[in-house]
């Protein structure tokens, strides 16, 4: 265990070393944010980071270039950028002082049943709910993008979906990042015919780093939703494909279903912690819910003094995330079909109860840790960006196909892969999902019902100056991600490019173990191991995508994290210039 853990850490810090290198030869350390007086976006793709700073560049706000990121995102970044999948978006209008959670998470189609993904023998089928036509709900990308475009944008959509029109017509240069994530899933990916004409060459060979790949189907549906908005990928010409499809391969999403879904605002949930105001997304995200619990908790100890990668800081965020996943698996659903009992899972009295209860020098087995029961009512791949504006507005922003590519499908004459977010409810109770999470009757399949969610985008307020402004992917782990990102931030007195890249842990109540990053000390790990916890190397967690402002000399700071290829993160100065890091 000793010589793996500390091959791991060397690989971590490898990666580390070489996105240190990449930024010093763009003339700024990686271990302090980008500054710029002008704007600011973070993204886990370059080009799309590209389109959303040229859009503040001319005068775009904050919502326009993220929609117009969004949309980018769909060709650069097709393993979890989309218009096929959903997500949620948090914005914040420095003007009025007004935040706007905007959920637009896919929706069960109207003929899905809660036995849906069962087999004959009344177990959950987990090739049903991730690998066929059944797994995609409803999207509501196209439909979440263009609201926030009509309702708090600037600029035309004929203007803002542009640059993602362009980039399908003329294609992209295939570089590294793009044909890894490709290649990783080659196998799953060439047994759909329309996956492997598009990102396959004619024999089912791979581009080669430098070769142009263009997406014309793709391009059409741009188009449509360019020249008509919304009505055509729900009313029109791409819906009338996407029933083609399904109808053509056993799915279930109708004309009706498509023309029927709705992008819902919701009030964010937002909590205090040490002095600092946290806004982030309410169900049916879990994400924010779970935030605002865990902040809350650890408002009764002293992390600080702890110490950063101590055993004592891992032992105690450890056994509060596993109270708050135990929560998570009994209360979290969406909240227009389950009463979920957000004011006292946020409460800070409910947090001194589970506060009481965690030993600080031993590992609580998570068999002994059960949701509380209340009385009364109550994909690793997915991608986030964060932006500011000039003016102070912000957008925050987490959209997914659930696994990489969805279901690996893509509707015929489209270029649009198909989701397969289904699976992220519970098909049946007590049976985790592909992420690990269990569920209960709050997250069972209905119709029209939104998954369960892990996304987190999340903003965090210093005497009303966002200080820091971030989300990330990483299915089950997006709430930890986020959670060390503000813990690194507040308690530990870093900047957003150190929080980000200091290594990770995480556990999730089921099962019972604590994954740790490479990085952490052989003594630490030791230590953890007598105190009773079962620990694991992990991968690498997370893709952390940061701006916000310096309250000290109040300009734009950005970072992106090291741990996926291809991120950016680009300010924009007054004079118009671009900086890159």
């Amino acid at each position: 265990m000793k010589y793996l853990f500390t091959l791991l850490s060397l690989t971590f810090f490898m990666s580390v070393f070489a996105a240190e290198k990449d930024a010093i030869i763009e003339g700024d350390s990686v271990n302090y944010p980008i500054k710029s007086n002008g704007g600011m976006v973070a993204s886990q793709e370059f080009r799309a980071s590209k389109v959303a700073a040229n859009i503040l560049k001319n005068g775009g706000n904050a919502i326009d270039a993220a929609v117009a990121l969004g949309f980018a995102k769909a060709v650069t970044l097709p393993k979890a950028g989309n218009l096929g999948g959903g997500g949620f978006m948090l914005i914040y209008l420095a003007k009025e002082d007004k935040t706007i959670a905007i959920d637009y998470r896919e929706m069960a189609p109207s003929q899905a049943t809660e036995d849906m993904f069962l087999n004959d023998n009344g177990k959950a089928s987990a090739t049903k709910s991730r690998f066929t036509t059944l797994a995609s709900g409803v999207p509501g990308t196209v439909a979440g993008l263009l609201h926030a475009l009509e309702h708090y944008g600037t600029m035309k959509r004929e203007v803002i979906l542009e640059p993602s029109v362009k980039l399908a017509e003329q294609g992209i240069v295939a570089d590294y990042p793009f044909l890894d994530s490709l290649n990783a899933r080659k196998k799953r990916l060439i047994n759909d015919k329309e996956v492997a004409r598009i990102y396959f060459k004619s024999q089912g060979d791979s581009y080669q780093p430098g070769e142009l790949i263009k997406f014309p189907d793709l391009a059409w549906s741009l188009k449509q939703i360019q020249q008509q908005g919304s009505d055509a990928f729900y009313k029109g010409s791409v819906a009338d494909k996407f029933v083609e499809y399904m109808t053509k391969n056993q799915g279930l999403i109708t004309k009706q279903d498509l023309a029927n879904y709705e992008v819902k605002e919701r009030e964010a949930v937002t909590g205090t912690y040490r002095g600092y105001k946290v806004v982030s997304m309410p169900p049916p995200s879990s994400g924010g819910v779970h935030v605002i619990q865990t902040l809350n908790i650890l408002e009764n100890f002293n992390l600080k003094d702890a110490g950063w990668g101590s055993a004592q800081h891992i032992h105690l965020l450890t056994e509060v995330f596993k109270r708050i996943y135990a929560d998570r698996s009994k209360h979290l659903g969406d909240p227009d079909f389950y009463p979920v009992p957000m004011e006292t899972l946020t409460s800070k009295s409910y947090a001194k109860q589970l506060a009481k209860k965690i030993n600080l020098t031993e590992a609580t087995p998570s068999s002994e840790i059960s949701a509380t029961e209340f009385s009364g009512n109550e994909s690793p791949q997915t991608t986030h960006f964060s932006v500011i504006d000039r003016w102070g507005n912000i957008v925050t922003n987490t959209y997914t196909l659930n696994f990489s590519f969805g279901s690996g499908k893509i509707v015929d004459g489209t270029g649009i892969f198909l989701n397969n977010e289904m699976d992220d409810f519970s098909a049946k109770p007590g049976t985790p999902n592909a992420f690990g999470l269990i569920g209960g009757k709050a997250n069972a399949v209905e119709p029209r019902k939104r998954p369960l969610s892990s996304m987190t985008p999340t903003f965090v307020l210093k005497d009303n100056i966002p200080v820091l402004i971030t989300g990330s992917p990483g299915g089950s782990r997006i709430i930890t991600t986020v959670l060390h990102q503000i813990i690194n931030v507040i308690d530990f007195d870093l900047n957003i490019s150190e929080a980000a890249h200091r290594p990770r842990f995480h556990h999730q109540w089921m099962p019972d173990r604590l994954l740790l990053e490479g990085g952490f000390s052989p003594d630490t790990i030791r230590l953890l191991q007598t105190m009773g916890h079962n620990v694991q190397p992990s991968r690498a967690s997370g893709s952390v995508q940061s701006v916000g402002i310096d309250p000290s000399s109040k300009t734009f700071i950005g970072a992106s994290d090291p741990r996926r290829s291809g991120a950016k993160t680009i300010g924009v100065l007054e004079s118009g210039q671009l900086i890159e890091n």
